[in-house]
């Protein structure tokens, strides 16, 4: 184990890579979701933990980045800088978001004509203030209808701020109370379920909780009790553990398996992941999939749910499943690169330097 962390606080590129990866596992697996719906069949069936470890991400490294600064720089300033880390994408989803939904070829007219304008403008503005909205058509009753990922960026905001106003000044030995909490909550809800692909939608929606719950703890006390175990493992090893978690083959009623994988497998993947090193081409390919995480995961579903409307309607034949499967998955990188590259870091960057000019 490693007992100390430099001083110089250097950054974790081979933890962005396996964000990276998350991310487009992620978009992998919400495709299988309409070629494939039977989870227990396909080659992805637990790729939405991929949330999870988002989750246990998180803890490492917000208390990595603030637990040492935030009282420093004051807990209205912690929060100005998630809202100009998280929001610009929150804003840029739900216009995305927005379109998918209006103009979808396969389903727009009609589904338009049966939500209303008015509800649907409710939806967006709901949508950009991160507001659960679950009345759309056509959408499962999802929080956030208009991008459903949205759901894992409410309950991120959540524990942001239950961060800054109780966790930052939590003893060790509370959090881990808080944390074997978490766990018994965690598999009530799970036992409950029969798994946890739950929180996303209005009848699942107090679930969430214990799953941000859970893994965001996990990966604070990985950060605070330095739990981070140094080795000289390849990345592509780390990031091989990582995949075979969301390809382990899914079950009915295989809750058991889950909180395995989520109490256990994720919190080490990400002890190993900040104990790893990388270098040459790898570090490169970390470094730009970190930056492409967030963008893709908030851009991708619109084009997801065009994609699964697209196979109930003209019922294609499985070459053209597979074509148009790889066109929305190419497409929604090349749309995040772009929009990470002239949206979403010049806001921010210019967000800060606004917010700094008036301190």
């Amino acid at each position: 184990m490693h007992n100390n962390i430099p001083q110089a606080k250097p950054h974790f590129e081979v933890l962005d890579g396996l964000r990276g990866l998350a991310a487009l596992s992620i978009v992998i697996f919400h495709l299988y979701e309409f070629i494939i719906p039977d989870y227990t069949l396909s080659p992805i069936g637990h790729g939405y933990l991929a949330v999870d470890f988002f989750f246990c991400l998180s803890g490492f490294v917000i208390g990595y980045a603030y637990d040492e600064r935030a009282s420093q720089m004051g807990i209205m300033k912690f929060f100005r800088n998630r809202f100009i880390r998280l929001h610009p994408m929150v804003v840029w989803g739900s216009v995305i978001g927005l379109l998918g939904y209006i103009f979808d070829p396969f389903t727009g007219i009609a589904m338009v004509a049966e939500a209303g304008w008015g509800k649907i403008i409710l939806a967006f503005v709901s949508s950009l203030f991160l507001i659960p909205f679950p009345l759309l058509p056509g959408r499962f009753n999802g929080l956030f209808p208009l991008n459903t990922p949205a759901w894992s960026l409410f309950m991120e905001y959540i524990i942001n701020i239950f961060y800054g106003l109780v966790l930052l000044r939590l003893p060790k030995r509370w959090l881990l109370v808080f944390l074997a909490t978490s766990v018994v909550c965690l598999m009530a809800v799970a036992r409950e379920r029969g798994w946890i692909i739950t929180g996303w939608d209005a009848p699942t929606f107090f679930d969430g909780f214990a799953r941000v719950g859970f893994s965001f703890l996990a990966g604070l006390v990985i950060f605070r009790f330095r739990l981070i175990i140094q080795h000289r493992l390849n990345f592509l090893f780390l990031a091989a553990l990582l995949l075979g978690v969301f390809i382990f083959p899914h079950r009915d009623k295989d809750w058991l398996t889950e909180m395995l994988l989520v109490i256990v497998v994720l919190p080490l993947i990400v002890s190993l992941g900040a104990g790893a090193t990388v270098r040459g081409p790898l570090k490169r390919f970390c470094t730009f999939t970190g930056r492409l995480s967030y963008p893709l995961y908030m851009t991708h579903i619109w084009a997801i749910w065009i994609f699964g409307n697209y196979l109930n309607k003209i019922k294609p034949d499985q070459a053209m499943i597979y074509w148009a499967a790889t066109g929305v998955f190419i497409g929604s990188c090349l749309l995040a690169w772009l929009v990470l590259r002239f949206y979403d870091e010049p806001v921010r960057a210019w967000l800060a330097k606004k917010w700094s000019t008036r301190e």
